[in-house]
Order: C-alpha cells, then structure tokens, then sequence
C-alpha cells in the first residue's frame, strides 16, 4: 500500500446506511470481505481507516533475537514478578 497515492471517488449511501468503496480505493489500501474499518467524524471530517494489518504482520520487525532463545507467557510472566519483587524490595529497604 502505498499511503502517499490519492484517491478520489464517490459513493451513494443506501436506506440502511451502506455504501460501496470505490475498486480503486479498496485495491491500493487492500480491503478485501471482512476488513474491519474504523470511522472517525471530528471537526468536520469523516476519516475512515481500514485495519489490514495483524500482529502476524510485524513478526520479525525489530529484527531477530541476538541470541536465538524464546520465551514461553509463562516464563515472561514469571521475569517480570521477580523484577517487581526486586523493585518492590529495594524501594522498601530504604
């Protein structure tokens, strides 16, 4: 997708308050049946964001683990209450 292209189309709303996106529109952002859109009305404005993108997408992102290990919920759940008990322990100590 390219998010610096315009577009430009109309559209007629229905009795029941449905509308077609123009192909041109849904092509270049990539809705396609069952996208979810997310509408916004502020000062004026209707702006409408389709959400293509799941966490799947952002897999590998940041680049991969330097020392190849993985980590079970578990596990992280289990780093991150012994660091608050550190935490927690050393602000009380004083």
């Amino acid at each position: 997708m390219n998010k610096h292209a315009k577009f430009s189309g109309s559209s007629v709303a229905t009795s029941k308050g449905q509308t077609t996106i123009p192909k041109a529109v849904r092509d270049a952002v990539g809705i396609t049946d069952g996208t979810k859109l997310d509408w916004v009305f502020e000062n004026g404005v209707l702006k409408v964001t389709a959400k293509t993108r799941n966490i799947a997408d952002y897999a590998g992102f940041l680049g991969p683990v330097s020392n190849g290990r993985t980590a079970t919920i578990e596990q992280m759940n289990d780093a991150i209450g012994e660091a608050v008990s550190e935490k927690f322990l050393r602000k009380t100590a004083r």
